[in-house]
C-alpha cells in the first residue's frame, strides 16, 4: 500500500510565484475568474457571528459536573445539526506543539520555489505540492497553493515527498498527526454515545483510517471579488481539523442561505462534519458546503486541514446500529453503501462540486428512481 495513488490532478502555474512575479499586478489572469460563483461582497453575516458554536472538551470528557457534561453534549450535538461546524477549545493539543506547526508550515510557504517544487505532484497522484480536482486546461483555478499528503498509517507516506521535508518540518507533521489521531477519536466516541452508534463499530471504522493533510497558501489578490480561494464544496471525508496559522479572515461557510464568516479563535481548532460522517449518522449530521475567499493587500492567508476518512478495507455506508432491524433503532438507510477506495477514488477523480460525494449515495425515493430510468 505504500505510496498509494488514489488520483492525481493536473500540474497548474504557482499562484504564489505569479504574485512575486507581478508585484503590481492589477488584473488577475482570466482562468481565475469565477463568473458563476456569488462573490464575497454579497455576503452578510454579521449578525451571525456569535452564533457559532464553541465547544469545550475539556467539559466534555473531564469534567465531574454532571450538568455541565450534559449542557456541553447538548451543545456539541446542536452544533454538529445545525451548524456542522465549531469552534474546540481546550483541545488537549499543546499549545508548543501547535505554534511549532505553525512557523513550520510559514517556513515552507516563505522557502524558494526551488525548494518547494522537490515535493510536487508527480503525474497522476494527489499527494504533494500543487493543486488538487483540476482534470482539464479549461477549467477555472483557485487562488491557493496547497502541499497535500497523507500522513498516517505511516505505510501510506509517500518516502520521496517526506524525505524532501526539513528534519523539523517532517518532525512537527508527524507529532501534530499523531496527536490529531487522539482528538479526533476522542470527537468520534462522543458522536457515538449521542447518536447511540456502537463505539466498537465507529472505532473499527475509524481506528485505523486514513490521515491526510493539507497545507493551504492563499496570497492577497488584485481582484479578490472576482476569485475564489477555494470552491464551494463539502469534505469528503469523516471529520475535518483546521488550524488557522495566521489571523486573516477567509473561511466562510453556508448556514440558512447565506455565507458566514468564521473568525479564527486564539487556541481553537475549526472541526467540521464531512460527508462519511454524513452518511455514517444515516444524515442525523450535516456535511456542510464552505469555501475560502481571499483578501486584497493584506497579509498571505494561511491553514492546514487535517482530514480523517475510514480505514482502507472498510465500508462507507450509515452505521449497522442505526439501521439493522436487529440491533439497531430499524431506521432505513438513508444511503447506500460502498468501499473505501472506491470512495475516495471518486472525489478525488472530479472536480470539486458541492455535494455531489453525499448525492451520489444518497438512496432515491420511487419518484427519482423512475425518473432516472426515462432519462
Amino acid at each position: 500500500m505504500e505510496g498509494e495513488k488514489f488520483g492525481g490532478s493536473l500540474p497548474v502555474p504557482n499562484v504564489q510565484e505569479l504574485v512575486k512575479k507581478e508585484p503590481h499586478m492589477k488584473q488577475v489572469p482570466a482562468r481565475y475568474i469565477q463568473d458563476d460563483i456569488a462573490p464575497p461582497n454579497i455576503v452578510d453575516s454579521s449578525s451571525l457571528l456569535d452564533q457559532i458554536p464553541v465547544i469545550d472538551l475539556h467539559a466534555l470528557l473531564y469534567s465531574s459536573d454532571h450538568d455541565l457534561f450534559q449542557s456541553e453534549l447538548h451543545k456539541l450535538d446542536d452544533a454538529c445539526k445545525n451548524w456542522g461546524f465549531f469552534h474546540l477549545v481546550n483541545h488537549g493539543v499543546s499549545t508548543s506543539l501547535v505554534k511549532q506547526m505553525k512557523s513550520e508550515i510559514e517556513q515552507f510557504f516563505d522557502s524558494p520555489i526551488e525548494e518547494k517544487t522537490k515535493l510536487e505532484q508527480e503525474p497522476g497522484d494527489v499527494q504533494g505540492y500543487g493543486q488538487a480536482y483540476v482534470f482539464s486546461d479549461q477549467q477555472k483555478l483557485d487562488w491557493c497553493d496547497m502541499l497535500y499528503l497523507f500522513t498516517l498509517p505511516i505505510h501510506l507516506r509517500k518516502p520521496r515527498l517526506w524525505q524532501n521535508l526539513t528534519p523539523s518540518f517532517s518532525e512537527t507533521l508527524n507529532e501534530y498527526s499523531s496527536e490529531l489521531r487522539k482528538l479526533f477519536m476522542k470527537l468520534l466516541n462522543l458522536f457515538a454515545k449521542i447518536l447511540n452508534i456502537d463505539e466498537e463499530e465507529i472505532g473499527d471504522l475509524f481506528e485505523e483510517g486514513m490521515q491526510s493533510s493539507r497545507l493551504n497558501y492563499y496570497p492577497p489578490c488584485p481582484q479578490p471579488d472576482l476569485v475564489t480561494g477555494l470552491t464551494p464544496h463539502s469534505d469528503p471525508v469523516g471529520l475535518t481539523i483546521l488550524l488557522q496559522v495566521n489571523n486573516v479572515d477567509g473561511l466562510q461557510i453556508q448556514h440558512n442561505g447565506s455565507w458566514v464568516l468564521i473568525k479564527p479563535l486564539p487556541d481553537a481548532f475549526i472541526v467540521n462534519i464531512g460527508d462519511v460522517l454524513e452518511i455514517f449518522s444515516n444524515g442525523a449530521y450535516k456535511s456542510i458546503l464552505h469555501r475560502a475567499i481571499v483578501q486584497s493587500e493584506v497579509e498571505k492567508r494561511m491553514s492546514i486541514a487535517t482530514f480523517i476518512t475510514p480505514r482502507l478495507d472498510g465500508k462507507v455506508g450509515p452505521a449497522k446500529s442505526l439501521t439493522c432491524p436487529k440491533t439497531g433503532t430499524g431506521t432505513a438507510p438513508q444511503f447506500y453503501t460502498v468501499s473505501v477506495t472506491d470512495f475516495i477514488k471518486g472525489y478525488i477523480g472530479r472536480e470539486l462540486d458541492l455535494k455531489s460525494n453525499v448525492d451520489a449515495l444518497r438512496v432515491k425515493g420511487p419518484e427519482e428512481e423512475g425518473d432516472l430510468k426515462e432519462k
